[in-house]
């Protein structure tokens, strides 16, 4: 409190005593309204006019990283009344603290209170000593958050602005948001409409808070997310750089991500990225922080690189002083492919070499993804050679290897083509990296032609021979993910990549995950699939160049990662030594299943481009089968799967079935063989198939199984019909079971038509058990159904199987239960064709 005393030796007025005029209740107002109002105006302007006090800069309170400011102690708010005045921490501004303080109490009109909010914002920009006096006075703050319920836009600036200052200490920021001032914030941005100016006071306020970890978590739970997201589309940039400073202190707190996740912010701040807008690099710099902690979960690292933005590691500016372009060389495509030289001598000034795309020739169009990856690789080549990567306005020391993890976000063009020059950098620890993100971003198929365009592949199959194991690892993780493209088998077989593949297989010291990632992309590239249809179709499939031949075409560009070109088929050869055999054979005998799948599909394919398969046969295939056909998921139906969660123990059958399925065709592809048939112990593995056409893998991968038992019969008793013991487990195992899964889930009516005549004649025929069947799959409800929907003669298969089912007294339940009766009167009652087998039918129910 401050006696009218201290006034007296400032102001000459001695009419009325201060304490009485901000004391003034309302109902006196009325006969002193001149007077007070001539006071307050005298003191605030005493208090805040140039002449007579002297405040020093204001400064920001929230820095470009979000982050409080630290005033200086020293520097404090010098306020001078009158000439020759002066004074220190004592000042009269000092002392006129407290009035205002008390003006901001609800007993004072509301233009005394905006006045006094006004005048303690202005003065709390000071500096921390001014706000130090400020919070000398308990109730101040909140009193402060009670005006942000004004509707004054001025008083809600000033309260805001007040509360932003404060918040700037840290000293002070729980003593901000225990005063409720967060809520306040919220409700007041909640308002229809607003300032500009409330609006950056409010948010920064919220800036400053959200530093601390607890206050985050406060901040993200409240409703004020989706207007911090919608406010990065305002007009007003301090409106856009002070949400995304909030959004990206947020983004710290790993458990705010879901939530700002599904408040679609991720779009809201790539667009921020990708949209050059000037005199904006704070809310650049802030959506790229946001958007970088987010990345750290895969999942949504997958949203931000749909939304066209690409990781890319920082690598130090020193590390691109190793890149060297040729300058002087005829000029090639990204990806490698050259381009032919329309004229023969250079042109005057040199263009043909600098502009690269200009001497194509006048007809040549070139593709859109190849146009982007001439775009990116110039300018990312340019900033390379100037010196310009990764300074960002800072010229901070770089060591030569980075030790740190850090990020930037780049648009696709430029990171795709970043990424790339990086792979051509002497930096073990920068091509890692970069291949890391590589993998990371081959998300989809635009990303996965646009890295092909880019030249990613040569370099990374050079890799393959690199001395780092961190590099090559890296580097067979990329190549993983891009060989998913089916566009790309082709592309990556003409690079060479079969011949480090191979000997990254005869290497024993090799890693699981390695060879892991090995084994899938010999599988995609070496796929039986595909080779089998190259060998019938001479058009393309798909859309895309067909096996050998096209692989020949692409001869010329095919390399290796030394010096000398090496043809596709020449690579293909390789896998035709034994010892590249015995590995595989070995692989399979150990491994999971998920190996064995991959393992089995590449051994079908050397049978494909060897037929005589003599190399396979000399090696004993057969143990490296059996290991497969005697996984412990498949040894039997009653296999012990207590303790075991109902997903891993589905899981493990899945895998198991594909294992299963894959070595199965490898059998059948063997057994083309007479040499192979007169080794193999045809009886052995006809008793470890009949126990896996029984077991529970799943029904689509026991159809290879079936075969591979039929084939067997046939090579040991040419006369097969169902009394032999092995069709009749087919037929009760893999085709009722088959058939029955048609009729339930095939759109088609022709199919399911197709399916009920099949499973009617197999009953008919008088197969053991196969009714037993029918009504194990759970059949009968898919055939009640058909009699209601299907076609007149798959209604007539339906009714006869139905009919036979019911012969057993234990199926009558099911066959009411499943809804037969009404629809079986429906059709002896319309007179419907079959009607007669639908009443003997029904007679045969206990109805």
């Amino acid at each position: 409190m401050i006696a009218s005393a201290t006034l007296s030796p400032y102001f000459n007025i001695k009419l009325l005593n201060p304490r009485h005029v901000f004391t003034t209740t309302k109902p006196r107002r009325k006969y002193s309204t001149f007077s007070t109002k001539f006071h307050l105006n005298h003191l605030w302007n005493g208090f805040l006019q140039p002449k007579s006090c002297s405040l020093r800069t204001v400064l920001r309170k929230v820095s470009d990283d979000g982050g409080s400011i630290d005033a200086n102690p020293q520097e404090s708010a010098a306020v001078s009344v009158g000439e020759g005045t002066s004074s220190s921490s004592s000042t009269l501004g000092d002392n006129y603290v407290a009035l205002f303080v008390r003006m901001l109490g609800v007993d004072h009109d509301a233009l005394d209170r905006e006045q006094a909010i006004v005048a303690l914002w202005k003065y709390s920009l000071g500096g921390k000593n001014c706000i130090d006096t400020i919070m000398q006075f308990q109730g101040c703050i909140n009193l402060t958050v009670n005006l942000l319920n004004s509707e004054s836009s001025a008083t809600c600036e000033a309260a805001a602005g007040l509360l932003r200052s404060i918040s700037s200490i840290n000293l002070y920021k729980d003593i901000v948001a225990e005063s409720g001032a967060i809520e306040g914030i919220t409700g007041l941005l909640s308002r229809p409409s607003l300032t500009s100016e409330v609006k950056e006071q409010s948010m920064c306020t919220l800036w400053n808070l959200s530093v601390d970890e607890e206050l985050r978590v406060k901040i993200a739970n409240s409703d004020i997310l989706p207007f911090l997201i919608n406010s990065l589309d305002d007009d007003d940039i301090k409106v856009k750089e002070a949400a995304g400073g909030v959004l990206s202190n947020l983004a710290l707190s790993h458990c705010n991500h879901s939530m700002m996740v599904e408040a679609g912010i991720i779009p809201k701040l790539a667009k921020l990225l990708k949209t050059d807008m000037e005199g904006s690099k704070v809310i650049r710099k802030e959506a790229r922080n946001a958007l970088l902690e987010l990345i750290k979960d895969q999942y949504y690292r997958i949203l931000v690189i749909e939304e066209g933005l690409v990781p890319v590691p920082m690598v130090g500016a020193a590390a691109y002083k190793s890149f060297k372009p040729g300058l002087y060389s005829w000029p090639t495509m990204p990806d490698g492919t050259e381009i032919e030289q329309t004229s023969k001598g250079p042109s005057k000034f040199g263009a043909s070499e600098l502009l690269l795309g200009l001497n194509v020739g006048e007809n040549a169009e070139l593709e859109e993804a190849r146009k982007n990856a001439i775009v990116g690789r110039t300018q990312q080549q340019f900033l390379a050679r100037i010196g310009a990567i990764e300074l960002d306005g800072k010229r901070e020391s770089q060591s030569d290897i980075p030790t740190d993890n850090r990020f930037t976000l780049l648009p696709w063009i430029d990171g795709v083509a970043r990424l790339v020059l990086i792979l051509e950098l002497n930096d073990e620890v920068a091509i890692s990296r970069a291949a890391e993100s590589i993998a990371d971003s081959s998300i989809n198929e635009h990303m996965r032609t646009s890295f092909k365009e880019a030249g990613a592949i040569k370099h990374l199959v050079r890799l393959l021979d690199h001395n780092s194991f961190a590099v090559r690892s890296a580097v067979i993780h990329a190549l993983e993910r891009l060989s998913v493209s089916s566009s790309l088998y082709h592309v990556l077989e003409a690079e060479g990549i079969l011949h480090p593949l191979v000997c990254t297989l005869k290497r024993s010291e090799t890693s699981g995950s390695l060879m892991e990632k090995t084994l899938d992309i010999l599988a995609r590239i070496l796929d039986p699939g595909k080779e089998m249809k190259s060998k019938f179709y001479n058009g393309p499939v798909n859309g895309s160049k067909m096996g050998i031949d096209a692989a020949r075409s692409l001869n010329a560009s095919a390399r290796l990662t030394g010096d000398k070109p090496v043809s596709i088929m020449d690579s293909r050869k390789e896998l035709l030594d034994s010892t590249v055999i015995t590995r595989l054979i070995e692989i399979l005998k150990t491994s999971p299943s998920n190996l064995q799948r991959k393992v089995a599909s590449i051994l079908e394919f050397i049978t494909i481009i060897e037929p005589s398969m003599e190399t396979i046969i000399k090696v004993d295939v057969s143990s490296g089968l059996e290991a497969v056909f005697q996984q412990k998921a498949v040894k039997d139906k009653e296999a012990d799967v207590e303790g075991q969660e109902l997903d891993e123990y589905a899981l493990e059958l899945e895998e198991a079935g594909l294992a299963v399925s894959a070595a199965s065709r490898l059998l059948a592809k063997l057994l083309d063989s007479e040499q192979f048939c007169q080794k193999i112990d045809s009886t052995h593995f006809t008793k470890l198939l009949r126990k896996i056409l029984k077991s529970d893998i799943p029904l689509r991968n026991k159809d290879w199984v079936a075969a591979c038992l039929v084939k067997l019969c046939s090579i040991s008793s040419p006369n097969v019909d169902f009394e032999n013991p092995i069709n009749m487990e087919v037929t009760l195992y893999e085709t009722i079971p088959r058939l029955i899964e048609q009729i339930k889930l095939s759109l088609s009516p022709e199919t399911q038509e197709s399916a009920a005549v099949e499973l009617n004649r197999i009953i008919s025929e008088g197969v053991v058990d196969s009714t037993r069947a029918v009504a194990s799959e759970v059949g009968i409800f898919p055939l009640v159904n058909l009699i209601e929907q299907g076609s007149d003669r798959a209604v007539e298969a339906a009714l006869s199987i139905l009919y036979n089912l019911s012969m057993d007294s234990e199926n009558h339940s099911a066959i009411i239960a499943a809804g037969a009766v009404p629809a079986l009167r429906k059709i002896v009652l319309s007179q419907r064709s079959h009607w007669s087998r639908a009443l003997r039918l029904l007679r045969n129910l206990p109805v």
